[in-house]
């Protein structure tokens, strides 16, 4: 057995947060690679580290004294070092940062420090070898990830190591240069180490015991989803749900390696596990609830539209031709409704209906804003009759008009939408339906 284990900030916030991940990692030989996020909050109005070395770097852009905020982060690292009793110094790596920060190398460069101090402290903790990231995770000169390079050079690099600390969030370009991913990109670090090394499992360890089934700030204390396939989380990850980072699913599942998502905090806690496909039936019909609020909907109509070919097309070049995605477009015989962020569509409202008139010549065009839409998601639904009925009786018990409703050919997910003011009691109601009663 090959385990992967990433820790994210919240779990490599102080020395007491560093001991727990120790225990976690001693607990099972099979823990042999850990990736490392920077050290998060230690309380609620704590500053994460990635934040003070943003904040660090701006000022060092402007050309004003940065020192008294370099030196607080390296204040908080010796907190870590002293707690955790380690004879490590990281005095000339701190000297490194000043005089790089000096020279203006780069947001990405000075973001990228958290992870990169955090490994050599979780490696001389744990006595394993560090690995910078920026030696074996590689982007092209487009700022593409280099997918092949990385995983030739990361499995080379680490098929003879026993055990190893690789920090994540960041790697490098073609010149050298420092590139991170995305924020929460520790994420794909850990995935794509699991993949370089063949992993069994990856585990992502952070502070929630797994993923809930609904947002907790909108219901209480939600049920836990013991087990979800990659393409629900895909769905649930697009619509809001953020344990863990979306891109993160997809070096893993070209291998077929499950991910399995703990609580640093309750180690014994089994989790829930993100896998390609499994037979286990899900406790409830509904793997998931999600959410989004901001959108509005643009009604076209226009008799006969059905026959007329390349409407959808035209109606659609008049959004992409002033730079607007579009997230939904359920249609009928004569109508066509195509569901927009509402902050990119205002300031271009009246350009896009002038060019859908131009285009598309239709009867009449009406826009809705304040919308929200959210995604009802699970495997379960295939084989359960009803589900959009359900789903219906329950908005429409809590009085709550549904404004759209689309269903994929997978049926894997329907997708409401309802009037953003009722955007919370929308998700209260389709939870009541399909966990509260089965409970």
């Amino acid at each position: 057995m090959r385990k992967v284990v990433k820790f994210g900030g919240s779990s490599l916030a102080s020395a007491q947060q560093f001991e727990k991940v120790a225990e976690i990692v001693h607990a099972e030989a099979s823990r042999r690679y850990v990736v490392p996020s920077a050290p998060g909050k230690r309380f609620r109005k704590d500053t994460k580290v990635t934040d003070m070395l943003y904040g660090c770097y701006a000022l060092a852009e402007q050309d004003e004294d940065f020192s008294e905020n370099l030196h607080q982060i390296e204040e908080r690292y010796q907190e870590i070092i002293d707690g955790l009793s380690l004879t490590l110094s990281l005095e000339d790596e701190f000297a490194v940062i000043e005089k790089n920060f000096r020279a203006h190398v780069g947001k990405d460069y000075a973001a990228s420090r958290g992870e990169y101090l955090n490994g050599i402290v979780m490696a001389a903790y744990l006595g394993y070898e560090f690995v910078d990231a920026a030696q074996v995770v590689f982007f092209k000169e487009n700022g593409e990830f280099d997918a092949v390079k990385t995983n030739e050079v990361l499995g080379e690099r680490l098929q003879n190591m026993e055990n190893a600390v690789v920090p994540g969030f960041y790697g490098a370009n073609p010149d050298g240069s420092i590139r991170t991913f995305s924020r929460g990109g520790s994420d794909i670090t850990g995935s794509i180490v699991a993949k370089a090394v063949h992993a069994d499992v990856y585990e992502n360890w952070t502070d929630v015991s797994g993923f809930l089934i609904a947002d907790p700030n909108i219901i209480p204390n939600p049920e836990k989803i013991e087990t979800i396939t990659y393409r629900e989380l895909r769905e649930l990850s697009y619509m809001g749900a953020s344990v863990l980072h979306e891109e993160a699913i997809f070096p893993v599942r070209s291998e077929g390696i499950p991910i399995n998502i703990r609580n640093t905090n309750e180690p014994d806690n089994s989790g829930t596990w993100i896998v390609e496909s499994t037979c286990q039936k899900p406790k409830f019909v509904i793997t998931g609830i999600a959410g989004k609020r901001g959108f509005c909907s643009v009604n076209i109509e226009k008799d006969m539209m059905n026959s007329e070919i390349g409407f959808g097309r035209r109606i659609l070049q008049a959004f992409e031709d002033n730079g607007i995605s579009f997230e939904h477009v359920p249609s009928g015989i004569d109508t066509m409704t195509v569901f927009v962020h509402q902050d990119e569509f205002m300031d271009k409202e009246q350009n896009v209906v002038a060019a859908i008139h131009r285009l598309a010549k239709p009867d009449m065009i009406d826009i809705e804003g304040d919308l929200a839409l959210i995604a009802v998601v699970g495997r379960g639904m295939r084989s359960t009759r009803g589900t959009a009925g359900r789903i219906f009786s329950a908005l429409a018990h809590a009085n709550i008009n549904v404004k759209m409703i689309d269903q994929g050919s997978s049926e894997l997910n329907i997708i409401i939408g309802v009037s953003d003011g009722d955007f919370e009691n929308a998700i209260r109601a389709i939870y009541n339906m399909f966990v509260l009663v089965q409970l």
